[in-house]
């Protein structure tokens, strides 16, 4: 089976523009971030899509545990399926980026399955017990959409506990962000891969400026989860030495990660930008990026290991021709 193929978008002023882009090339779903210090909100952006499009499905991506009451999500929720009736998919993880922007580790997994099942329990229209106190949605007709809300709801999965919540929580969905090898990763019946890149034209490499803006935020991203495992072992990381001193420099001790995310998969800081310098061709085998034939292939051969819905993060100063070009590259 051909994977969909689908976008993910940082919460901004122009995500409408982009996300009627992506509905006209058709793709299947926009994913929005969450990460409250780097970004917008996340379900005004979802609220405002909705609006503004007419088939295109909308997520989380991925909606963060602990950022906000269980009540308030699900009335955001209700919020959302009321705007846009059965397009609306909710996917939790435990917060990589959206934690460590406000200083805090990731949740636990056993914390994000206790707060998905108080989700789920608030959306069928069940008192759950909240913070030791009953919650419920008790709004009346005209306020939110009658109880049951059947709203999906996926996981962030990685790991095998992280598997392992998924399966017992029986969600329908997960989202990774590797290709699946068997085991645990297999048999979902919806499965999505989150993959950032771009789709190089003829006579570019990994020193096309274009190229450097487009998929250096994606590799950028995996450096900066180096750091967050241990300050130090960026170093062994090309550029990681120079790159931990001038954040250092920047900011101090107990402050540094304030910063260190700044464009999370979106956009380069200069700081990040040396990154991709000191990388050469490296920093192309990060993600997803080279010509359009071997982009499809990478599709191709993702559907056959499972994946249902490729999530593709458009980056750089130019999202209308990422998307233009890897809904291409998807459809080939």
């Amino acid at each position: 089976m051909t994977p969909r193929y689908s976008c993910a978008l940082p919460p901004g002023a122009d995500i409408v523009d982009k996300a009627r882009l992506a509905e006209r090339l058709g793709y299947h779903r926009v994913w929005v971030f969450e990460s409250p210090a780097v970004y917008g909100d996340t379900w005004i952006a979802l609220a405002r899509v909705a609006e503004a499009t007419e088939r295109i499905g909308l997520a989380t991506g991925v909606a963060i545990p602990g950022l906000r009451h269980p009540m308030v999500t699900a009335s955001a929720v209700a919020s959302v399926e009321e705007l846009a009736p059965g397009r609306l998919v909710v996917t939790f993880g435990t917060g990589y980026t959206g934690r460590s922007t406000l200083g805090q580790r990731p949740v636990t997994w056993s914390e994000l399955a206790r707060y998905v099942r108080q989700v789920r329990s608030l959306l069928r229209g069940e008192a759950v017990e909240i913070d030791g106190r009953p919650c419920q949605m008790t709004h009346l007709p005209g306020s939110a959409p009658d109880r049951p809300i059947g709203v999906p709801v996926w996981v962030a999965a990685s790991g095998p506990k992280g598997f392992g919540v998924a399966r017992e929580l029986g969600v329908p969905g997960v989202i990774v962000t590797a290709v699946p090898e068997g085991g645990d990763q297999s048999g979902w019946p919806e499965f999505a891969l989150l993959r950032f890149g771009t789709v190089l034209e003829p006579g570019e490499d990994h020193t096309s400026p274009r190229v450097v803006e487009a998929a250096g935020p994606g590799y950028a991203s995996t450096v900066h989860a180096v750091w967050e495992h241990g300050k130090e072992a960026v170093d062994a990381v090309p550029g990681g030495a120079r790159w931990r001193a001038a954040l250092e420099a920047d900011r101090a001790e107990g402050l540094r990660h304030l910063v260190a995310h700044q464009g999370h998969l979106a956009s380069l800081t200069d700081r990040d930008r040396s990154l991709v310098a000191a990388a050469g061709p490296a920093f192309l085998h990060a993600g997803w990026s080279g010509d359009a034939a071997s982009i499809g292939e990478r599709v191709r051969k993702a559907g056959v290991a499972g994946v249902t819905e490729i999530v593709y993060i458009p980056a750089g100063p130019d999202v209308e021709r990422e998307l233009h070009a890897f809904a291409a590259a998807a459809r080939s």
